[in-house]
Formats: C-alpha cells, structure tokens, sequence
C-alpha cells in the first residue's frame, strides 16, 4: 500500500482553482520533492493532506486514512512543518520540545527519550536551554523539524522548510531528511530550489494547480528532446535577441544565470559553430522549464 495516494483532488476558493485534479502515488519510506513556484498551489495540497483543509473534490488517502472523513485520527499520525517555523520565541528550546510532546500525548518515559533524540539529532544538545528567539534560522529550522517528528511519525510534510535559511543549515537538513528516509519515514517536501529536489526519490511539478509531471529526477530529465548547449555571456537577452535575428532554428531558448540555454535538434549543433558553447546534461531547471512551455502551448491549442 502507499503512503498516500492522491485521485483527482481539487481544491477551489471561490472561482479561483487552486489546485487543480492532482492524482498521485508516494511509495513508503520515500522522499517526494514537491516542486513548483509560488503560488502554484504546493502549500493549498500540503494542507489538504496534512487534514486541515477540506478538498473541494476528489479524494486522497494518508497512511490508508481518508483526508476528508479522517482529517482527526489523520493529524496524531503525521509529522507537519510549516514554512513559518511554528515554534514559541518566548519558550527556551527544551521547553518548546515539552510542549509539544504534550500536544502528541507523550509519556513522561517517552517524552524524555524523545527529546534526548531530537535533541542529539538536531545537534541542539548544548542549546537546550537557549531561548528560541535568540537562535539563527538555521537552528531554529531544525528545532521545527525535530518538534514535527518527536511522536516518531511514519510520514512528514514540510512546507517550505528551507526557505530563508543559508546553504550551509540547508544542506544539514538535507542530512537529517536522509537520515528519516533510511529509517523508513515517507517525506513529502514542497520546494521551490531546484536543486535541493535531485535528493528526491521522485519529484512532481505543480504549475498553476496542475501536476504536470511526476517521476524520478533520470527519468524527468529525458524528457527534453534534442540536445541542449550552454553559451557564457555577460548579457544573455542581449545573446538570445541576436539569435532570433540570425533565424537560427531551435527547439528553445532562455537565459540560465549568465549563460544562455539553446535546445535544438541533435543534428542542427553546426549552426553554433561560431559560439563558444558546451553541450551540457539538462537539470531540473531545464525541465521545469521545458514542461511549463509545453504545458502552455497545449493550453493555446
């Protein structure tokens, strides 16, 4: 059985659709990347699954639980982290730890060999009796994820977990998600860094409400047709004006960073002679970005 499954789920406010007929499948014990921009409707399913809000329609079931008939029983079996960090500023670290091993109904016994594992897992340790207001993003991420998984949950959602937090607490993160991953919790994490979505196992695009794909990162960078190269320049619209000038035939074609990103059919790499370029393996990046463009021409036709 899955950890959860999703069939056709919509959520609507008013006129506007949020998320839009999104039917998915997550695998136990994996980690699932949620990616998407903002807006696109990442958060709006999160809370749908995580129970605290109800589907328009469609359906989806968390651990063989109905989200919509079991949102209760639902909310005592998952582990949830907002982007927003819900942590009391005011409370010490160990309080905070307390606290919500009081909302999960924790033992005493199992309260307090919760906490020393978080704590040690966390690396907070020696910060136990800093007050939170006083910790960094960084530390205070991973005391919000280690407040979210003190009742040992077999599934987790983070919302945007790294959001505002330097490479360095990111990539610790990333580490201690691993670590659940191995363990055999499922993690369902929505982001909007392309990069930190090749740790997924699978990965689904969501744009403007619609899942408009969902497979491993290989799988998902074969999509894109033809072979993609990559030109340093110091002014990639500057470069990417002179190719629609010259009528170059391309498949695609859009600035990446300070380079340009030119998709073309395999046999066409010639008319590039005169550039300075590198055929490079696409990313997720490339991907979305190629997705999003097909996505919307199937709209227009």
């Amino acid at each position: 059985m899955p950890a959860l499954e999703l069939n056709n789920l919509t959520r609507r406010f008013g006129d506007f659709v949020a998320v839009n007929n999104v039917s998915l499948q997550i695998k136990q014990g994996s980690i699932y990347g949620f990616l998407g921009p903002n807006g696109s409707g990442k958060s709006t399913t999160i809370r749908m699954l995580c129970g605290l809000l109800e589907p328009t329609s469609g359906s989806g079931k968390v651990l063989g639980l109905d989200i919509a008939k079991d949102s209760e029983a639902l909310k005592q079996k998952i582990g949830y982290m907002s982007q927003k960090f819900s942590l009391y500023d005011d409370l010490s670290v160990i309080e905070n730890l307390r606290f919500y091993g009081g909302l999960y109904s924790l033992s005493s016994e199992q309260m307090q060999k919760r906490i020393g594992e978080m704590l040690m897992l966390s690396g907070l340790e020696k910060r136990q009796q800093e007050l939170v207001a006083n910790l960094s993003g960084g530390w205070k991420q991973r005391l919000a994820l280690a407040c979210s998984i003190l009742h040992n949950p077999p599934i987790l959602f983070l919302d945007e977990p790294t959001g505002g937090v330097d490479p360095v607490s990111r990539r610790m993160f990333w580490e201690i998600i691993y670590d659940l991953s191995l363990q055999g919790t499922t993690v369902m994490v929505t982001t909007h860094f392309m990069d930190e979505a090749e740790h997924c196992d699978e990965i689904g695009f969501i744009f403007e409400g619609n899942l408009i794909a969902s497979d491993t990162p290989d799988n998902l960078k074969k999509i894109i047709p033809g072979t993609l190269v990559e030109i340093p320049t110091s002014s990639p619209m500057e470069l990417l004006e002179s190719f629609e000038q010259q009528a170059i035939e391309y498949l695609d074609i859009y600035p990446s960073g300070a380079n340009l990103h030119v998709l073309l059919k395999s046999d066409n790499i010639s008319h590039l002679s005169g550039y300075a370029y590198e055929i490079i393996k696409p990313s997720l990046e490339d991907v979305f970005v190629y997705l999003v463009k097909s996505y919307r021409r199937e709209l227009v036709s």
